[in-house]
């Protein structure tokens, strides 16, 4: 029994660490929008596969909505439909490593934020609004520093920082020097450092407005996350705290919807 618990506490960094990197990639289960086209996007090193989807109106720019962790772009539909009959052009992709996409680790935007990047320089002249859930709101605050193509963010759920968040959701009978060295494994195997992935860091440089949104009873990742953000961010800024809404939730409402379209109106005006 002994050599059984030392041989479990050898193999738990590696076992951790592939938990980290290797999200479960999901098929895609929602059928394509009907105005929407199949399309490649060169990523950095990857191609990425998703839809673009025209603007339903006189446009006014362009959306990337990312989605989060272990998901695919068919979370985008909704959003879709809401920012094409508002005037933009919306961009929905699979992440590296997710849906159909190439790639199969998951850096939580040490890569990623390449992705959105070279994306973003190959839409059409005009504001671009980056809209994130979950790690998809952690890779739109990274993407956006030092890169002044993005207009205005909108990220839900979005954790502060790797470490922090990949800490407190490690099973709790986990010792540190486990985790400790699963990260150790995971910058290894991955090729990345884990206190480069940051949004609360990248946030500290941006100059653009940024729309935080956020579950009031969020278990998974703690609103305290996006208030660390908020603090952290010095340009237009607002948090939104949706009362009873769990993790993945916080976005599902009419009434949070309206709001955030008010605000997208602010900041990216519709043409007259």
């Amino acid at each position: 029994m002994a050599l059984l618990i030392l041989a479990l506490l050898i193999e738990a960094p590696s076992i951790a660490a592939g938990a980290l990197l290797y999200p479960r990639r999901l098929s895609t289960y929602a059928e394509k929008p009907a105005a929407c086209i199949d399309r490649e996007f060169e990523g950095a090193g990857v191609v990425l596969r998703g839809w673009y989807c025209p603007a339903g109106r006189p446009r006014r720019g362009s959306v990337v909505y990312l989605h989060g962790i272990a998901d695919n772009r068919s979370s985008s539909v909704g959003v879709i439909d809401r920012m094409t009959r508002h005037g933009f052009d919306v961009v929905a992709y699979d992440s590296r490593g997710h849906g159909q996409s190439d790639g199969d680790m998951c850096t939580y935007g040490f890569y990623e934020k390449e992705d959105v990047r070279r994306i973003v320089n190959s839409l059409e002249a005009g504001p671009v609004v980056l809209i994130g859930s979950s790690l998809g709101g952690a890779v739109a605050l990274q993407a956006a520093a030092g890169f002044p193509r993005v207009t205005a963010i909108v990220a839900a759920e979005s954790f502060s920082d790797l470490r922090t968040i990949a800490s407190e959701r490690a099973p709790r009978y986990l010792p540190s020097w486990i985790i400790d060295r699963a990260f150790r494994v995971a910058e290894e195997r991955g090729r990345f450092t884990v206190a480069s992935v940051s949004p609360a860091d990248a946030a500290a440089s941006l100059r653009i407005p940024v729309l935080l949104v956020h579950g009031a009873r969020d278990r998974g990742t703690s609103p305290d996350h996006s208030r660390r953000i908020l603090s952290a961010l010095v340009g237009t800024k607002k948090l939104i705290l949706v009362p009873d809404a769990a993790h993945n939730g916080s976005m599902s409402g009419v009434d949070v919807w309206n709001e955030i379209e008010r605000w997208l109106d602010d900041v990216v005006p519709p043409r007259p």
